[in-house]
């Protein structure tokens, strides 16, 4: 194992969740799949569904759009939208300048004339990530689907208790240097250099000093069960620049959001750093993956590829 850090140290007050640090405000939350019930009565206002540059939403609804009754305000800001051939299914596509906070207005009518006769929704840019799939219901339906919706709701919402409660506890445990101490008896921390292999896209915000960056993986006897990395970040701009959300993107093409750490903004013509990390299952990802970090508003984004984490190794006797 490599010998103790500044940036393990980072890495320690990330994963102990003991950052005194303010974190900036989060992000709204996105889901993959967004579920919305006309049958119920009609959403007050149009709701809200994220979407990202260049990522597809598909719009799947229980009845048949009117040939041309569909409208997006202002229709310019989309790279391409198209009705499926059934009428059942909607796709839109921002522009790659699609920025984050901006929206557009989607309205469709249906074509057998019953109430409700439209429906409309907002796509609201998202720095990082869209929702995929939005189903929309005009007919009730069968009480065996209501019923697992529920279920699969009910399970959600005790994770989220359950990480909440997880999260509770690890502020509780030192932070820093003997925070580091804390994890050694957790399992065994290794670190590698990015330097050499992340892929930086053209059109980053940021530009990263590979040489001073790092990614971590803490592992128990088995398997990992927390990967991280520190980022050393270069800020060119005229404004400074604070994290507000981060998010992996592996083989497969799943998307996880990270927890974040950034001790200050990045100044202007300046430089700093920030960690980001994810535990549990979730942390076993199939990497190399693609690393996502954005701003709270804006569009100065910062997009990394090819990132790895090292193999986690079995603590010795």
């Amino acid at each position: 194992m490599l010998p103790p850090s500044p940036s393990a140290v980072l890495l320690a007050a990330l994963l102990a969740g003991a950052a005194q640090a303010a974190e900036p405000p989060p992000v709204p939350p996105c889901v993959s799949t967004a579920r919305f019930d006309l049958a119920m009565g009609s959403p007050e206002g149009a709701p809200d569904v994220c979407a990202s540059a260049d990522e597809t939403t598909t719009f799947v609804f229980d009845s048949r759009v009117a040939v041309g009754a569909v409208e997006f305000q202002p229709g310019e800001r989309l790279a391409h939208w198209a009705l499926g051939h059934d009428g059942l299914s909607l796709y839109a596509t921002p522009k790659t300048d699609y920025l984050p906070g901006e929206r557009v207005k989607v309205t469709v009518r249906f074509a057998d004339g019953a109430a409700p006769a439209s429906a409309s929704f907002w796509l609201v840019g998202h720095a990082s990530r869209g929702t995929r799939r939005v189903e929309v219901f005009r007919q009730p339906r069968p009480p065996d689907v209501l019923k697992k919706e529920r279920d699969e709701a009910q399970a959600e919402a005790r994770q989220c208790q359950e990480d909440k409660a997880r999260l509770l506890a690890e502020r509780q445990e030192p932070g820093g240097l003997m925070g580091a101490a804390w994890l050694e008896r957790a399992g065994t921390l290794t670190s590698q250099p990015l330097f050499g292999s992340v892929r930086e896209q053209p059109g980053n915000a940021l530009g990263l000093e590979a040489t001073k960056s790092f990614s971590y993986t803490l592992s128990d006897e088995t398997r990992p069960v927390s990967v991280a990395a520190r980022l050393a970040l270069k800020n060119p701009g005229a404004e400074p620049w604070t994290l507000a959300g981060a998010a992996l993107v592996d083989k497969a093409g799943e998307e996880v959001e990270l927890a974040r750490w950034q001790e200050a903004p990045i100044p202007a013509n300046g430089a700093g750093a920030v960690v980001v990390g994810i535990e549990g299952e979730r942390a076993q990802l199939g990497c190399p993956c693609t690393l996502k970090l954005w701003e709270a508003t804006g569009p100065r984004t910062v997009t990394l590829g090819n990132v790895t984490f090292p193999e986690g190794k079995a603590k010795g006797p």
